[in-house]
């Protein structure tokens, strides 16, 4: 059971725990391998090792090579690095010109650390951006709109892989292959630039940097049971087939791409992340999907037409581990209902969203959820040792936590 003090975990899409086996490698780089990685002596040639063990690791995890990997703080890094290349691209291919301004790609539903920053560079008048409205029906950004999309000045294309809040796998695979194909006119900026952020979609399911294509693909630890640091995928960075430019400059580390002396210990503690995903994916997967699937099963049946799974819909294919999930009912909102479980530690959404928890989450209202509906979410999302007996625990205390509420409330409310 996944159990801590009583409680039930049930929030995995916010953050996981470490493996027990990625605190060993943490704990022995940060003991053993001490020293600074560009020192001749044995500590330091021990970080560095290590380190370059760790980049395979990841590199293995998604199909590259360790020559295009780069270490990075974390995911929020990492997409404004892929952010910041693109302009400075744009405006080192082509000459200046009055009144243009590179176009970015991207949709509504992304992770802030894409929205925020496209919407900061256009505000201050360096982008022009394309929020592109994904499909009430599939909660999926279809190709059609992007290529329709397309501009002779767009440089970059951001979809996320999947959702952090539905679920909902995007076609990032059927994008990036239409818009390679896409025919660039004369005078037209002659590439653009393919990312996608992959942070909900490592560790859940399978997918491989070489047939997806992307030029950039970002990864974050502490989704996959690793540290709080993160990676940047760069196709072809170590043969100078994808421009990267760095934000920060210092001492030459990363091939003086992200300077600063490298956290040995935390990129150890990546390197075994991804081994264990390398090694272990598709055993994570079933485990998910049968425990996620038994969940809503059993919310059918302690709340009967009560349930309306938000992301679950015929056209799209989900994470193996995310339910959100609405219990329909006035006075049912889901910060409501988190107040009252005993058990359960979830959420009603993106945890960076969290101090709005008694509004309606943005990306439900932008799949087509009504804001009724999306008020009364909750994200459950399951991890690699949530058990069916978990399950049965949160149920239960779902159902007294919604007692509990039409109790208070005169016991008029109907669910």
């Amino acid at each position: 059971m996944e159990q801590h003090g009583g409680k039930v975990y049930m929030d995995y899409n916010a953050t996981t725990p470490l493996e027990p086996q990625v605190l060993t490698a943490i704990s022995s780089a940060l003991e053993e391998a001490w020293g600074n990685p560009s020192s001749p002596y044995e500590a330091g040639t021990k970080a560095k090792e290590i380190i370059a063990s760790s980049r395979a690791s990841v590199a293995d995890m998604v199909g590259g090579i360790p020559e295009d990997v780069i270490f990075t703080s974390g995911g929020t890094e990492a997409n404004n690095l892929v952010i910041h290349t693109a302009v400075k691209y744009f405006w080192g291919s082509i000459p200046p010109y009055d009144g243009i301004r590179p176009h970015i790609i991207t949709s509504n539903i992304e992770h802030d650390s894409v929205k925020l920053v496209l919407e900061a560079y256009k505000k201050e008048g360096k982008i022009d951006v394309t929020f592109l409205p994904v499909s009430h029906e599939s909660g999926r950004l279809e190709a059609e709109e992007v290529i329709q999309a397309i501009r002779p000045p767009t440089c970059l294309v951001t979809i996320m892989m999947a959702n952090n809040e539905t679920g909902v796998i995007q076609p990032v695979y059927e994008i990036f292959e239409r818009v390679k194909l896409h025919d660039r006119q004369p005078g037209e900026f002659s590439r653009i630039l393919l990312h996608t952020d992959a942070a909900q979609a490592i560790g859940k399911i399978p997918f491989d940097v070489k047939g997806l294509d992307a030029d950039y693909l970002t990864i974050v630890g502490h989704k996959f049971y690793g540290p709080r640091i993160g990676a940047l995928y760069v196709k072809g960075l170590g043969r100078r087939r994808t421009p990267l430019y760095p934000m920060l400059y210092g001492g030459g580390q990363e091939r003086n791409l992200r300077p600063g002396t490298e956290n040995t210990g935390m990129i150890a503690g990546l390197g075994k992340a991804a081994e264990l995903v390398h090694t272990n994916l598709e055993k994570y997967f079933y485990h998910m999907e049968e425990v996620r699937d038994y969940l809503e099963e059993q919310l059918q049946v302690v709340f009967p037409d009560q349930v309306q799974f938000n992301g679950k819909l015929d056209e799209s294919e989900r994470l193996p581990n995310t339910c959100n999930v609405s219990i329909i009912g006035a006075g049912l909102e889901g910060h409501k209902i988190l107040s009252k479980v005993k058990y359960l530690q979830a959420s009603v959404g993106a945890a960076c969203h969290s101090q709005n928890s008694f509004r309606p989450s943005p990306i439900l209202l932008a799949t087509g959820i009504p804001p009724d509906v999306a008020t009364n979410a909750l994200r459950l999302s399951v991890g690699r040792k949530t058990s069916k007996a978990d399950i049965d625990v949160i149920v239960q205390d779902l159902k007294q936590a919604v007692d509990a509420l039409k109790q208070s409330s005169g016991g008029d409310q109907k669910c």
